[in-house]
């Protein structure tokens, strides 16, 4: 069971993507968003390459928990992504997974420029470490 995960952004898309028994997240790309229809194929390619049986895509909430305007884009990106994917599109709450991120990179030592390059992935790393840590059963 692969899962993808998404950290969608307006210029850029973080993408992570689990091992094969959903027990860990790995840093997979970044997409450069272009349009809907061509990010949504991008996305639809990468499912279909590793296999995933479902994409969460992290959704941005405001500190107070209420829905703002970038959630109601990603809400729309994951629209478009389950209609035109056979696999189930979920949203988990990702608030503070882009300061976390930047926190993991800024204690490894990473350089500006390389945060910037990574931090999205980073961003879907959590966001998918976070979705298959809740689907574990606990022992």
């Amino acid at each position: 069971m692969r899962v993808l995960g998404l950290d969608v952004g307006d210029k850029r898309i973080g993408i992570a993507i689990s091992d094969t028994l959903g027990l860990t997240a790995q840093r997979l790309s970044v997409l450069q968003r272009s349009a809907l229809k061509a990010d949504v194929q991008a996305i639809q390619a990468l499912v279909q390459e590793h296999q995933a049986s479902a994409v969460v895509l992290g959704l941005p909430l405001t500190l107070a928990g209420v829905e703002g305007p970038q959630a109601k884009k990603v809400q729309h990106f994951a629209e478009a992504l389950q209609r035109a994917l056979a696999v189930p599109v979920q949203l988990l709450d990702e608030r503070l997974t882009t300061v976390q991120g930047e926190r993991a990179l800024l204690a490894t030592g990473a350089s500006r420029k390389k945060r910037k390059s990574v931090i999205d992935q980073v961003a879907a790393q959590l966001i998918l470490q976070q979705y298959l840590d809740a689907k574990r059963p606990i022992a």
